[in-house]
């Protein structure tokens, strides 16, 4: 029986602002089969990468990689984001992104980071409270000022610093800043807003009745979503969520907060089908759950902060909870999570209104309805001067038709013109033929667009390459990197996405990616392959451009494995072991050739699929674990809850001297690669930010595998990702150790322990 120091656990969030509507198509649902091992193949190849650390990540030998969730797009295509730590100490601006398709194989990274660190010192010269000081300092009206955290900030030269998150409101609102202190000058380095106002539209929906998903129970109806997590409207005057006896809801006057809760749940549930149907997201923050939705600001204003979405009124007191508005305020939402968060450099607001454009083109409502047009803001004469931005013409409302260098420290909302007058390029070009305006360019050129499905398609996959770094130059690379990822094959996307920015005068960048894939036949390459004689093998490949039907061949596979010419897969079962370097092509109709290379190896033992370790979820309580198997429990009474299940391993915690670990071994057949993961939660009453005092070391043996300590304290789970593959062919002896000091505890906490085969 443990005996534990109490531990008091801490809740963490994110507060981010941004605007956007997306939705992907509906489809037939996945097996669970499938996207799992669709999932693995992304995983691992991303660790795989990081683990060659290429120069591209530009690593220290301190750094330490933790991946996070992978998120999937449409087309197969797969995003695998990292965070960063360099001795311990959290790096802001050291994330990055791994890209790959639908056979796992990486396409590319984006990385925040231009420079490797390395600090001659990781002892602040500036005092913890100078710095908190000085975060104070750059509001107005301060609430709350967070304990400043010592960090290493890495956008640009990297550098010690402090980071607090002040809370309180500037000259335009509530306000939740981080605030980037120069742990040797004092000097603020960055600051990032996390609240993001928003600009709206009151306007209301058509056709009337307008359907909204509610929820009842009994003989009360309630304004809450049942099918997005959180989502709900509710009187910003008492943060209740609407409720009657039936399910018919307001009476179409728009100061009515009820009706302003119609029109702006209706946005937001429309939004929603957009980012499923179109671009394949689950929910606005990714995984199948929203924001409180909060009719009643008392300010001609919305706004986003991490926790809500509140609709202000106009200067007829009517709630703006149009379409283009309510989408803005979640597209906030969107870029605050997706990969680096809130964009920075003036591109956050052209974010949120690409959002805002597309789930009103997506839901295409008649006339007297929030029409699909590319004007913000104008079903509701906000402040008495009609549309606030244009997106076709910026300059008619004030706000830059193109790009230049003072555009980035503007005031966020005027530096959306140029972004969204190249998305306006992009969608619907210099002369739609579909009674949408003209628009001119900043060089003079013709420009025919692609539609708004996919211009927000591209868009959002170039999010999923966002790092911390974000800017117009960067977006300029991501979407041109998006285009060629989501249409190989084709450079017309591509061609179209260049031209837009070349036309709104971004310039040119060093890491733009090239297309030349016009009329060729690309086949997409499945990644070195392994396999055991005497195993059957099943694996398809994919081609694209050119003029189908494809022809397939093959040379160099394994004895006993042949390619469908009609179909490309490959198939059969390997009879000899050895490594064999495979090269297929597939010939479309015109003769025109596409080729795919990579290795496969056979061993002789084993089969290189499924999971080894047994009981990793602990749900058998110490079945199958060696060493202190008393760690392994129901914890959750203790403030220590299971990642999955309510079984975990609580290694130490004590806050004495004290060792403690659980083991178990497997077997890894030759030829196969293996990826062990784990979740890992740490908490510790240890105060220092440079020193690890309570250590967990991961091994294979003597050898090993990974090591973390107080330092990489964090609020939750964290997913941990080892390639071992090096014991194919032999025994994982897997160890996880925790070793605590004499004083002040430290809490490693293991769930959901694999050894997954590939």
């Amino acid at each position: 029986m443990h005996l534990r120091r109490p531990i008091v656990l801490a809740a963490s969030g994110a507060l981010i602002a941004a605007v956007c509507t997306t939705t992907a198509a509906q489809a037939q649902p996945t097996s669970p089969a499938a996207t799992t091992d669709a999932q693995t193949l992304a995983v691992n190849a991303a660790a795989s990468l990081v683990a060659s650390k290429p120069a591209a990540l530009h690593a220290s030998a301190d750094d330490v990689f933790v991946a996070q969730k992978a998120i999937s797009s449409v087309n197969g295509l797969k995003y695998v984001p990292y965070e960063r730590s360099y001795k311990g100490l959290p790096v802001v601006g050291g994330d990055f992104v791994v890209a790959t398709n639908s056979t796992g194989q990486v396409l590319g990274t984006s990385v925040a980071q231009d420079q490797t660190i390395d600090l001659a010192s990781t002892t602040a010269k500036v005092s913890k409270a100078a710095a908190e000081t000085t975060a104070r300092q750059q509001l107005s009206v301060v609430d709350s000022v967070s304990p400043a955290q010592q960090v290493v900030f890495a956008l640009g030269t990297p550098a010690l610093a402090w980071k607090s998150t002040v809370t309180g409101r500037d000259n335009e609102g509530p306000s939740r800043l981080d605030v980037i202190v120069d742990a040797a000058t004092g000097k603020v380095l960055d600051t990032q807003e996390h609240v993001m106002n928003g600009d709206g539209t009151s306007a209301y929906n058509r056709p009337n009745p307008v359907h909204l998903d509610t929820t009842h129970s009994g003989s009360t109806y309630t304004l809450k979503d049942p099918n997005i997590t959180n989502t709900s409207c509710q009187d910003a005057a008492n943060n209740t969520t609407f409720s009657g006896p039936d399910d018919a809801w307001g009476n179409g006057n728009a100061t009515s907060r009820e009706t302003g809760c119609v029109d702006s749940l209706f946005a937001a549930q429309t939004e929603n089908k957009m980012l499923s149907q179109w671009l394949g997201r689950n929910g606005f923050d990714g995984n199948g759950g929203g924001w409180p939705i909060r009719v009643g600001l008392n300010d001609e204003n919305a706004y986003y902060d991490g926790s809500q979405v509140q609709i202000g009124h106009n200067t007829q007191n009517q709630w703006i909870g149009s379409i283009d508005v309510v989408a803005h305020e979640h597209g906030h939402g969107i870029d605050d999570h997706t990969p680096g968060g809130i964009s920075r450099a003036g591109t956050q607001e052209f974010v949120a209104d690409v959002f805002g454009a597309s789930t009103e083109w997506f839901a295409n409502e008649p006339a007297g309805g929030d029409v699909p047009d590319f004007l913000v803001g104008e079903s509701v004469n906000l402040v008495g001067s009609g549309p606030i931005r244009n997106m076709y013409n910026p300059s008619a409302l004030g706000d830059k038709n193109c790009y230049d260098s003072s555009v980035p420290n503007g005031e966020v909302h005027a530096a959306a013109g140029p972004g969204n007058h190249w998305f306006y390029l992009l969608a619907e070009g210099t002369n739609p033929t579909n009674g949408q305006p003209t628009s001119s360019t900043c060089n003079s050129s013709s420009i025919t667009g692609i539609g708004v499905q996919n211009a927000v398609k591209i868009f959002y996959n170039a999010m999923l390459l966002k790092t911390s770094s974000s800017s117009y130059l960067k977006y300029r690379t991501w979407t041109l990197t998006a285009a060629k990822n989501l249409f190989p094959g084709s450079c017309t996307e591509f061609n179209t996405v260049k031209a837009a920015w070349d036309a709104i005068s971004v310039p040119a960048q060093s890491a733009d990616p090239t297309c030349s894939a016009t009329g060729t036949v690309t086949v997409s390459n499945p990644g070195n392959q392994s396999t055991v004689t005497g195993a059957s093998v099943n694996l398809p490949l994919s081609a694209s451009g050119g003029t189908a039907p494809y022809t397939w061949s093959a040379t160099g596979l394994p004895a006993g494995l042949s390619i469908n010419a009609s179909t490309g897969t490959i198939s059969g079962t390997a009879t000899t072991a050895g490594t064999s370097n495979v090269t297929v092509t597939a010939k479309d109709a015109a003769n025109k050739t596409g080729t795919a290379s990579f290795s496969w190896t056979v061993g002789t033992t084993g089969g290189c699929t499924g999971q080894k370790i047994v009981n990793g979820g602990f749900e058998s309580g110490s079945g199958s674990w060696t060493g202190t198997t008393g760690s392994i429990g129901q914890w959750g009474s203790q403030g220590q809850a299971a990642h999955g299940g309510t079984y975990a391993s609580w290694l130490d915690g004590y806050g004495s001297t004290h060792t403690e670990s659980i083991a178990q071994s497997v077997s890894i057949p030759a030829g196969c690669h293996a990826s062990l993961t784990f979740y890992l939660h740490i908490d510790t009453a240890e105060t220092t930010s440079t020193t690890a005092y309570d250590k967990l070391t991961v091994s294979n043996g003597s050898a090993t595998l990974g090591s973390y300590s107080n330092l990489n304290k964090a609020s939750g789970y964290a997913l941990r990702t080892i390639d071992v593959s090096s014991a194919a062919g032999g025994t994982l002896a897997l160890k996880f150790s925790g070793t605590e000091d004499s004083s002040l505890q430290t809490s490693f906490v293991i769930d959901d322990v694999a050894v997954t085969l590939s």
